[in-house]
């Protein structure tokens, strides 16, 4: 039925002239879907493009996800490294022994009678150089 309307609005005889006004109608009834494709399309590619590059776009959103799981390795590692230093000052309140031991390697204490030899540190393992060539 919508055809028909089409139809019938069009002018019977091609050798009329047709007003300015009739032209621009007629103008608009061909070029409306055209047009409105046109605008539809990009509207669409707008949304897209905001969908995936805007402030909370999918390459935010990847950037953040990523960030998030190195900060949740990172809480993961301090609270390891936490409770390894927890446990170590507990042994260091409690047993007598342990207290010795750091006494002993940190402080370089000694008990009566003992002497301790403090050896240098190596150096630094010089690279050998390659040999010359000969001439």
């Amino acid at each position: 039925m919508p055809d028909d309307l089409f139809q019938s609005e069009k002018p019977t005889a091609p050798s009329e002239p047709l007003s300015t006004r009739e032209q621009a109608l007629a103008w608009t009834r061909r070029a409306w879907r055209p047009a409105g494709t046109v605008v539809a399309v990009a509207l669409a590619a707008l949304v897209m493009w905001h969908v995936v590059n805007g402030n909370h776009g999918l390459s935010v959103w990847h950037r953040n996800r990523a960030q998030d799981r190195e900060l949740q390795k990172e809480i993961k590692d301090v609270q390891q490294e936490n409770a390894q230093l927890r446990q170590e000052i507990d042994r260091l309140k409690s047993d007598p022994d342990a207290i010795e031991h750091e006494a002993r390697e940190k402080l370089h204490y000694a008990k009566p009678g003992e002497v301790i030899y403090a050896l240098p540190t190596p150096p630094a393992a010089a690279q050998p150089q390659p040999p010359a060539p000969e001439k």
